[in-house]
């Protein structure tokens, strides 16, 4: 019954995010495509306490998760190496709609006391004078990160270090749950803190590691680049299986990438400028970071593996990313992949938890402080709970929600198609103006 749900959902999604990515590329004229105009847009309001930078590394935060590693990994392990392909393309064509999302979110977003708040439910409900989705796509938000996407971090974290260390899930559990909420009890400016810092450090970390192991099987890497592209188009498309290994490219791509879900727009809605269109413009350097650096590292330690004779039952994906940087380096290879485990998805927890803080505070407004430690508490509990149960059913929660949402948001992109179009254009003309003078 679940696959049946999540085939139908996903079958949706994949029409509103490859056809609405399609159509805003060719309308603005491919801006993911003009890297150097990427980077103008991180000169922020000095009235905002947090930077078009740290918005950035906040929404990193979320988006280069264990999806990167571990979600990675479970495509490869189910689809072949093929789905890289796809994850490939799918970031291109998607990242756009990470930039409409953002744009959309900062035009729309709110003065909180001394910070700004803003996302889709914000331009769902303005924009398309549609309260009643705008608060669905925020008690989804909630679902989607508290139940579904930090849980699976926890579960990530809990299953690497068991793995190596054979210590007790519920202990590392305690104590990763102990650690979380000392983080998110200390609020927006301590999670920016930890993001800001843990994103860029996780960052220059996994470059290298990525060289390290290219530069150790340069004699491979024709082949399996050959792999990737051949296997994406295999004669089992005849049975169905390149309609597999696209779909699989895809769910695992948007889990990784966040592309169109509207979550990146909460996180540079913490921003505040004048030129919304570059800080919207930013977010497609996200995108670009998690699949070009992140989920192509991973592949690639994996595709040079012998990962083909290993077998797991009830992956999460880790075991197999383990298995490989073990293949590789050895004993150093398990510490580092550790490592990047427990900070990649620690920043995605703290992340996530504000982006569920956030839905709360649209869904109820002033929200007492009572109520917001209530969420905190919630929050510990599912992670505790994460760091045990089944990775499977983690899994299948999280591609269900991340299809939810990435209808609701893709459909409010499309129904505010003409804003996004003409301020782009007035903005570019503007531009082209001043140049001429």
């Amino acid at each position: 019954m679940i696959k049946i749900i999540t085939d139908i959902l996903w079958s949706i999604a994949i029409v509103f995010l490859l056809g609405g990515g399609l159509y805003f590329s060719i309308k603005l004229g491919f801006p993911q495509l003009k890297i150097k105009s990427l980077f103008k847009g991180f000169r922020g309001d000095k009235k905002s306490s947090v930077s078009p930078f740290k918005s950035l590394t906040m929404s990193l935060a979320a988006r280069v998760g264990v999806g990167s590693l571990a979600g990675i990994a479970l495509a490869i392990y189910i689809g072949g190496p093929g789905t890289i392909f796809w994850i490939w393309l799918t970031g291109i064509i998607t990242s756009i709609n990470s930039f409409c999302e953002s744009y959309l979110g900062v035009k729309y977003q709110e003065k909180d006391e001394n910070a700004y708040k803003g996302g889709p439910s914000f331009y769902i409900e303005k924009g398309l004078k549609n309260k009643k989705l705008a608060s669905l796509y925020s008690i989804l938000i909630i679902i989607a990160y508290i139940v579904g996407f930090m849980t699976i971090q926890a579960n990530t974290i809990t299953t690497s270090i068991h793995n190596y260390y054979k210590i007790d899930p519920i202990i590392i559990g305690i104590v990763l749950c102990m650690i979380s909420f000392l983080s998110i009890m200390k609020g927006l400016d301590r999670i920016v803190s930890i993001t800001s810092k843990l994103v860029p450090l996780m960052g220059i970390g996994y470059v290298i590691l990525s060289i390290i192991i290219i530069a150790l099987n340069i004699n491979l890497m024709p082949s399996v680049l050959l792999e990737i592209i051949t296997s994406a188009f295999n004669s089992k498309a005849i049975t169905g299986g390149i309609i597999s290994t696209f779909i699989i490219g895809i769910q695992r791509g948007i889990f990784s990438t966040e592309s169109g879900l509207g979550t990146g727009s909460i996180a540079s809605s913490c921003s505040h400028t004048n030129d919304k269109i570059s800080l919207g413009l930013i977010q497609i350097l996200g995108i670009y970071f998690t699949v070009f650096i992140v989920c192509t590292s991973t592949a690639l330690l994996i595709l040079t593996s012998d990962y083909t004779t290993v077998n797991f039952n009830h992956m999460n994906g880790i075991e197999l990313t383990q298995y490989a940087l073990d293949y590789h380096l050895g004993k150093i290879g398990i510490i580092v992949l550790m490592l990047s485990v427990i900070s990649l998805a620690y920043s995605t927890i703290v992340a996530g938890y504000y982006y569920g803080e956030s839905s709360l505070k649209y869904l109820i407004k002033n929200a007492s402080r009572t109520q917001i430690n209530i969420l905190k508490t919630v929050t510990i509990i599912l992670l505790m709970i994460g760091s045990v149960i089944s990775a499977t059913l983690l899994w299948n929660i999280v591609d269900i929600l991340v299809a939810m949402l990435s209808i609701i948001n893709m459909y409010a992109l499309l129904r505010l198609r003409k804003e996004i179009i003409l301020d782009y254009k007035n903005r570019k003309n503007k531009q082209l103006h001043l140049v001429k003078l």
